[in-house]
């Protein structure tokens, strides 16, 4: 079944509508069939409405005092060294496993080839 694109506005308004019948009481299940969309998507849809209000909080903050907080500055390149760390971590890993993965070619050929070069006399 092919999915249906909603429009912004209408998903607003399908959000508020399931408000209201959250606030009568009514399940996930009844809002979302009620709203004519899975469970999944009318769970998409409070993720994404709660990560836009969070984000515009945010926004709102830095805003009102003029620049990014000292402490998102200073969380921000923490987090970006962990990345940075991590991601070296991996690239060793990848890096061992590649020359694993060589040797043992490498040793498959080997047996191969002596298999190839001295069948036996049968």
């Amino acid at each position: 079944m092919v999915g249906k694109r909603h429009a912004s506005e209408e998903i607003s308004a399908k959000l508020a509508q399931a408000n209201e019948l959250a606030a009568r009481g009514k399940t996930q299940r009844e809002i979302s069939k009620a709203l004519g969309v899975s469970v999944m998507t009318y769970h998409r849809w409070k993720n994404m409405l709660k990560s836009s209000r969070s984000s515009s909080a945010d926004g709102a903050r830095e805003e009102i005092q003029g620049r990014p907080s000292a402490l998102a500055e200073t969380g921000s390149a923490d987090k970006i060294k962990q990345l940075e760390l991590e991601n070296a971590q991996l690239r060793r890993l990848v890096t061992d496993m590649l020359l694993e993965k060589l040797k043992y070619e490498e040793e498959l050929r080997s047996r191969q080839g002596t298999r190839l070069r001295h069948p036996d006399g049968g």
